[in-house]
This record gives structure tokens, sequence and C-alpha cells, in this order.
């Protein structure tokens, strides 16, 4: 597979959001076809087993890489301790990457899983990582936004 990279892929007009939504993006589209990428969907929160959709979830203490190092802590809406599942997609979205070759992922912003500069705590938007983000990027490749594009 030439070019293989990792495409949160709710950014690829899959519904795949925590409101089963999507956030379809053609600048990303564009930015694939322009480099000659193929485009490896993932859903980080699909992955761990989450439905879709599901309830919203955010970090109540530090983020992706302190969630990692087992100081984190990430939340279901009505409070309930979602680290587990979230680390448990970030494990599979990295096998994934390992059985197609990806060097580089393309994630949404703002996501608990794949935001890449800035998350959610508290409800409100702040600088950090997600949490399979955070792995990716512990195990050598590459993660960007797609507002880096």
């Amino acid at each position: 597979m030439p070019n293989p990279i990792l495409v949160s892929a709710c950014l690829l007009g899959l519904p795949t959001r925590y409101d089963g939504r999507h956030k379809g993006n053609e600048h990303v589209r564009e930015h694939l076809r322009e480099k000659g990428l193929q485009a490896i969907p993932v859903c980080p929160e699909q992955l761990a087993g989450l439905p879709t959709p599901r309830p919203p979830c955010w970090f109540a203490k530090g983020d992706g890489e302190d969630l990692l190092a087992g100081q984190g802590r990430l939340v279901r809406c009505d409070g309930m301790e979602m680290n587990t599942a979230f680390i448990r997609g970030a494990e599979v979205t990295l096998a994934i990457a390992r059985l197609t070759g990806c060097r580089t992922a393309l994630f949404k912003e703002g996501s608990p899983s794949c935001g890449v500069r800035r998350i959610y705590r508290q409800q409100q938007s702040v600088a950090g990582q997600g949490v399979a983000t955070a792995l990716l990027r512990r195990s050598g490749l590459q993660v960007y936004g797609e507002e880096d594009i």
C-alpha cells in the first residue's frame, strides 16, 4: 500500500463521532489526494468497543500523555471513568498502524482520543493531546491535526 496514513474516520465523512455524526472535511480529502496518501480510517473510541452514538467524554485530570502515565483521568459526562476503554482504543489504533505500515496520522482536534494540540477538560477547550495521539507519538509516529494542513 503506497503511503498509508491513519486518518480520523469522522474527518473522512464517516458517522463515528460521539453524537453519531461526522466532521467530513474536503480540505483533508484534498490533502490526501494531493500528497498521494492512502487513508486508513480509524476511530479509536469505536475500536475500543464504545457505541455510536455514545455519551460525550472529557478529561477530568491531565491529558492523554498523563493518562498513559497513570496520572490522568478521563470521564463520561455522567462521571463514569473511561480510562481503560480509551487506552484499549489507542492500543488497537497503534496495532492497525503497525499492520498497515503507517508512520503518520491525521487526527481530529479536540477529541479525547485524537486531539493533537487541544482536548476538552471539564468541558473547556484546553491545550493537550488525546490518548491515541499520545500513544502513537510514544511509539514514534508523527501525528498532526486537520488544522495543520
